[in-house]
């Protein structure tokens, strides 16, 4: 992951109707999941911050991923608009440990590092998005082992992305795992209501009722599990 202050003509870039700018770093986040309900995949994402009225979170304005059923529910039940694109994923870059993801299509490409020195880690991470049927909140937890370090990102000179390009400070997450829960709307100021899931069944919410799912997924209303090696 890096951090990178959203600025310039980038700042508010790709925002839903409904949902608001806020001043503070975009989130650049180069994953690879090595275990979740439609298998390994990986992803590449930004997400600015933003506001939904009071409630203030990230919204994800670009998105692509190396898996159709992932788009599906992207799309559909967390309102991200993900595209399907060629990612490619090395570890141990050189005999270096380094993480590497390339955006085939694009010509991006974002790499790092872990530290010896690194610290258990758990974010919550609240998205705000917006879907078919309005506004949503999407709640994720991430937990693992981070380390704090050097990201780097190449990008063309006129690729929407080309502000990312270059080196940051930003971390390398190990061992993690991420819970997204189901999508809900806001009600009033503070309070949210459970969004009805648009493609209940696909992609990373069809683990209900499989069989040897963990205890977690069993349950009435799918969250989506992932987990990075």
């Amino acid at each position: 992951m890096l951090w990178r202050p959203a600025l310039g003509p980038y700042r508010g870039h790709g925002l839903p109707g409904g949902v608001d700018p806020l001043p503070g770093p975009a989130l650049l986040l180069a994953a690879h999941y090595a275990d979740s309900p439609i298998g390994p995949f990986s992803e590449l994402a930004v997400a600015e911050p933003a506001r939904l009225g009071l409630r203030p979170g990230f919204c994800v304005t670009t998105s692509v991923v190396a898996a159709s059923e992932c788009r599906v529910d992207y799309r559909l039940n967390w309102g991200v608009p993900a595209e399907v694109g060629t990612l490619l994923w090395d570890v141990d870059v050189a005999g270096a440990r380094t993480r590497r993801l390339t955006w085939v299509e694009r010509g991006i490409v974002v790499s790092g590092r872990p530290t010896p020195m690194r610290t258990p880690a758990w974010l919550p991470v609240r998205g705000v998005q917006r879907r078919a049927d309005g506004a949503i909140l999407v709640p994720r937890r991430v937990w693992g082992w981070l380390s704090l370090t050097r990201v780097w990102v190449g990008a063309p000179d006129d690729d929407p992305l080309a502000w990312a390009a270059g080196g940051h400070l930003g971390g390398v997450m190990t061992g993690m795992r991420m819970v997204v829960d189901p999508a809900r709307h806001p009600a009033g100021l503070l309070s949210s209501l459970r969004a009805p899931l648009q493609a209940p069944g696909t992609g990373l919410t069809a683990s209900v009722g499989r069989e040897a799912a963990p205890a977690a997924a069993r349950v009435a209303v799918p969250r989506a599990y992932g987990s990075v090696g």
